[in-house]
């Protein structure tokens, strides 16, 4: 009989499902369950993109393309990079076109980090940089952001992790969970630290486009940043393209020469039809993202404001379509709180320490849902609570 322990690589058998999955399946299970936990826009594709798919579809466009993507797409994409953070990347070595933004995380990793690595992971955080760092070999150093640092990265907590082994540096601004962003003054700072060193940044801007009262900056706009930064983006988030799996990302040709090697052989190319499709979002339709933002916006304020009316704290995030409530008042933890919702209400949030340790005593909350679903869902998270504090739950 076979002994599959003895052939199934030790990293993977080690690794941790993700708790975003693992809850959601536990949810799937029930029947009229009310979600706020998927980090999904309702918006359908604005149509103009989807008009170029079905077009591209009709004239035969689906073969293989270039390694790193359409020419077109990749020249599209450096204008749009210009214009929103006023850096430029060549198009023809200085981009790769990804099947999403996790690929482009994947990648990235995969080609910097070597065996005893240690990799800074700015936590709360999605959910994907720890495993493929293990995998890698490389060894996972935390940095715990706090609420009462708007869930920043500061200088001194950067300073305070940096060790000779140091190689990369994960920075996931606007942040999943918590809604969080960097100022250009907070960049600063950062940049403060890293110059000097050999310290690679890997910048995931996947919810940059999603930002409420301030305009997005990069790291690769300050002084010295460029040249050590690997810019991650994608349509996902911004344009409603999560099915589409398109994603980019950016960097100094040195490193997307090596990145490529790794895409070539894993993948080969993302689908032909989808990088025509993203083709006409970049040039047509970012006027469909300002109106989605407007109304993440709107579905923010009433979220946030909700959850402090029912005495949940809450950070008013600046970023993504997330807010990250604090529940340590209810002496549950976010696992418990999380699953007594869901099996009393029938409402499914995702527990906080899903997105590393310092998550526990907070819930994910997703706002990517129509208004009449939020103030449904809210009302029932408000009667938990108050069964909750009369004993009956």
């Amino acid at each position: 009989m076979m002994d599959y322990s003895k052939v199934i690589n030790k990293a993977t058998t080690e690794m941790k499902p993700s708790g975003i999955r693992k809850f959601f399946d536990l949810a799937a299970t029930r029947k009229g369950t009310i979600s706020l936990g998927v980090g999904e826009p309702d918006f359908q594709t604005p149509w103009p993109i989807r008009q170029a798919a079905i077009t591209a579809l009709e004239r035969g466009k689906t073969f293989y393309t270039a390694n790193a993507g359409l020419a077109e797409l990749r020249g599209e994409i450096s204008k749009y990079v210009n214009d929103r953070v006023h850096t430029k990347y060549d198009p023809d070595n200085e981009i790769i076109v990804t099947v999403g933004g996790s690929e482009a995380i994947d990648l990235s990793i995969r080609a910097v980090v070597e065996r005893g690595d240690e990799v800074l992971i700015v936590e709360p955080c999605f959910v994907c940089y720890r495993p493929i760092v293990e995998l890698c070999g490389g060894k996972v150093v935390t940095i715990e952001t706090k609420a009462e640092d708007n869930f920043r990265l500061t200088k001194q907590e950067l300073e305070d992790k940096i060790t000779e082994k140091t190689k990369v540096l994960i920075l996931p601004f606007p942040n999943n969970p918590t809604g969080a962003i960097m100022t250009r003054e907070d960049l600063e700072e950062i940049a403060e630290v890293l110059r000097g060193t050999n310290i690679i940044v890997l910048s995931d801007e996947i919810y940059s486009e999603l930002t409420y009262g301030r305009d997005h900056v990069s790291i690769v706009e300050i002084e010295g940043m460029r040249e050590r930064t690997i810019l991650i983006n994608g349509f996902s988030k911004a344009f409603a393209m999560t099915g589409w799996r398109l994603g980019y990302l950016c960097g100094p040709k040195e490193m997307i020469r090596e990145i490529l090697k790794i895409h070539q052989y894993a993948i080969m190319s993302s689908p032909t039809v989808s990088q025509y499709a993203a083709i006409k979002a970049l040039n047509s339709c970012r006027s469909d993202v300002k109106e989605m933002c407007d109304e993440y916006d709107m579905r923010r304020r009433y979220v946030v404001d909700g959850f402090n009316k029912l005495g949940l704290d809450c950070f008013t995030p600046e970023g993504a379509f997330y807010v990250f409530p604090s529940i340590k008042s209810t002496g549950l933890s976010s696992e418990e709180f999380c699953e007594k919702l869901l099996f009393s209400k029938n409402v499914a949030v995702v527990p906080g320490n899903a997105f590393g340790e310092s998550g526990e005593g907070f819930i994910r909350v997703s706002y990517a849902y129509s208004l009449k679903h939020l103030k449904t869902a809210l009302k029932y998270i408000g009667e938990f609570l108050n069964e909750l504090k009369s004993g009956e739950v």
